[in-house]
């Protein structure tokens, strides 16, 4: 079973209980930061944006069934008041939660019915190596992207190798990589465009300044278009993980283009880094 199936399967059967990011992660016996991972890789969402959406559906039925008590179920579904709980539920629906217990219908609302994820269709890839990687000094152009919507990353590389990459000072020869981290329960996670440097000097306006300590990778390849590429970090995240024993690392991955890569056509081949806790 892959790890957001599994973490599917621990939300539904105890959705009516107060649950956050680290319980489902604990349920799931993995960190916070791999659960995000895989879920959003898998789903394109968050685990507490599906978890609010189905809490929200389950209590739009029980208001549409004549549920009395607005605040008890504000409170049974994970709300500190019934203002907190209203405008998450207008939010979601475009209507008050009074609307509908007094129309007593859910037949015009958009609800999200539990997702039924397909078996993986890829068998879960094998690391071409492990690596223990050095400080890594970086400056670059920072954007955050939410989970499953990530057309804007083309037009971000395209802004920093078109009037940034020139400009950085102490540059080490070679391809720019891509450095991503730093997410939050929300699934938001920040993706880096980046140059290694062997010293930071004068920053370019807009860059930031990364320092990655010496960390251990797990290496992959992924050799299909780079358009693709979520589809190897979900059979990574939510498969050869979870199976291989490693546990991943509260760090950031990064993707290292191949000598022969193309960035007219996307294709030529990347390397996934993915940060790995140290064998004890």
């Amino acid at each position: 079973m892959s790890l957001t199936r599994k973490a599917l399967w621990i939300i539904e059967r105890n959705l009516g209980r107060l649950q956050t990011l680290a319980d489902v992660a604990d349920a799931c016996e993995v960190s916070r930061y791999h659960l995000a991972h895989a879920f959003g890789e898998a789903t394109g969402l968050s685990v507490m944006q599906y978890l609010r959406a189905r809490r929200l559906t389950e209590a739009a039925r029980a208001l549409a069934g004549g549920a009395p008590d607005i605040l008890s179920l504000a409170f049974d579904t994970g709300y500190g008041s019934h203002e907190a709980f209203s405008r998450a539920f207008r939010a979601q629906f475009g209507v008050t939660p009074e609307m509908v217990r007094r129309t007593a219908t859910t037949e015009d609302l958009i609800m999200v019915k539990p997702i039924d994820l397909p078996p993986g269709s890829h068998a879960a890839p094998a690391p071409q190596r492990f690596a223990d990687g050095g400080t890594i000094l970086a400056v670059g152009l920072a954007r955050h992207h939410p989970f499953g919507v990530t057309p804007e990353i083309p037009a971000q590389w395209q802004q920093f190798m078109g009037t940034m990459f020139d400009s950085i000072p102490n540059k080490i020869p070679g391809i720019p990589i891509a450095i991503s981290g730093g997410m939050d329960d929300d699934g938001n996670f920040e993706y880096i465009c980046a140059a290694e440097v062997t010293t930071f000097g004068k920053t370019p306006h807009g860059l930031i300044e990364v320092t990655l300590p010496p960390q251990r990778y797990a290496v992959f390849a992924h050799d299909r278009h780079v358009s693709e590429i979520g589809a190897t970090y979900n059979a990574i995240w939510n498969d050869w993980l979870p199976a291989s024993g490693e546990r991943a690392a509260n760090a950031p991955c990064i993707e290292r283009h191949l000598p022969t890569f193309n960035p007219q056509t996307g294709m030529g081949g990347v390397e996934i880094w993915i940060p790995i806790e140290p064998k004890s």
